[in-house]
């Protein structure tokens, strides 16, 4: 599978939401969505647990479909963060302190 990056830096192609709908995976699903209940304090039921990835636009994870990152991507119609012109504004920089990694993808990408 080729490596999918998503508009703020995570990788798509490596999520179990992603994973589990590419393989049709339900007992991936029923696990992904026992972890992320436990880690969101909500129940998130199995068959939520389905995603094409945020550059498609086809089925999404829940916050996926509200995600204000996502969203200024289009807007700017660009895959994700690093090609942006204001590559560093508050909306990412904000995203990088819960998800250092994502820092590292996108400022990878933006040196290709």
């Amino acid at each position: 599978m080729e490596k999918m990056i998503s508009n703020c830096g995570l990788i798509c192609s490596e999520c179990p939401a992603f994973i589990a709908f590419q393989t049709n995976d339900d007992a991936l699903r029923r696990k992904t969505a026992e972890q992320w209940s436990k880690m969101n304090n909500a129940e998130i039921p199995p068959e939520s647990i389905n995603c094409e990835g945020c550059l498609s636009d086809g089925r999404l994870f829940g916050y996926c479909h509200e995600c204000e990152i996502r969203s200024c991507c289009q807007k700017h119609e660009v895959d994700n963060c690093a090609y942006c012109a204001d590559y560093g504004c508050e909306k990412i920089t904000n995203f990088f302190e819960m998800v250092p990694q994502a820092k590292s993808i996108l400022d990878e990408e933006r040196e290709k």
